[in-house]
């Protein structure tokens, strides 16, 4: 039970309990009514991530109680009270149960926007969304490498080239091409951060051949050589 206007404690300052090296237990205060705050932190891997993190807003709020007329916050609920039993309690596999769970509120809580925020029905996330061009991006994402044309993606899709390619544009804001580039030249871009593998090799893993067809792709998205964005191993 604490005065309102009383200041909150720096939190890096408290005592942690760690059952594990990837979460901690903080318990504080005492003598009023429990309050449980589940905090976590999600690193989306796959580089076309990056375009969904920046669309999303700097909050998103999930409307709703326990037993209310909204599916989504009654399985929060209980997905957070199952988080809160095992971090209590560590049993086999709690740790693995805890990571995977924290990745479907997070899925869930982006579905919950962009179902019910304009702004996630526009623009790139809006054509995923398309029956259609959702795929032709989805097929991209999936496997880069493939030598993908505006004809291979229209067929994969059944649109005529001609229709596809101005769907594509419509509705993702740039040509189906540039989009495959870029989603090769971001994959690059991550895999020669990481400075475990070599030019040549992204290069021939991307469908490159010569490297310098890679180089000039990627010099043309990135705005710089492919080794001036590598890490030294």
């Amino acid at each position: 039970d604490t005065d309102p206007g009383a200041p909150p404690p720096a939190v890096d300052g408290l005592d942690y309990d760690y059952p594990s090296d990837r979460y901690a237990i903080l318990r504080y205060g005492g003598g009023g009514a429990p309050t449980s705050v589940v905090c976590g932190t999600v690193r989306f891997g796959h580089p076309a991530a990056r375009n969904l993190v920046a669309l999303l807003p700097r909050t998103i709020v999930v409307e709703g109680s326990p037993g209310s007329a909204s599916p989504e916050a009654d399985w929060m609920h209980s997905t957070f009270r199952l988080i809160a039993a095992e971090g209590r309690e560590l049993r086999p596999g709690g740790e693995a149960l805890i990571t995977r769970l924290w990745d479907i509120l997070v899925i869930q809580a982006i579905r919950s926007w962009i179902a019910s925020d304009p702004a996630g029905q526009t623009g790139w996330l809006g054509a995923l969304q398309d029956p259609r061009i959702g795929r032709a991006m989805s097929l991209v994402h999936r496997d880069p490498a493939q030598p993908w044309s505006v004809a291979s993606l229209a067929h994969e899709t059944a649109m005529s080239r001609s229709a596809f390619a101005a769907r594509f544009t419509e509705l993702v804001g740039e040509p189906a091409m540039r989009y495959v580039t870029r989603c090769r030249m971001e994959l690059a871009h991550s895999r020669l951060e990481r400075g475990d593998t070599t030019v040549a090799a992204v290069a021939a893993d991307l469908g490159y051949q010569p490297e310098a067809s890679f180089s000039r792709a990627f010099a043309t998205i990135a705005g710089t050589s492919p080794r001036a964005g590598r890490r030294p191993p």
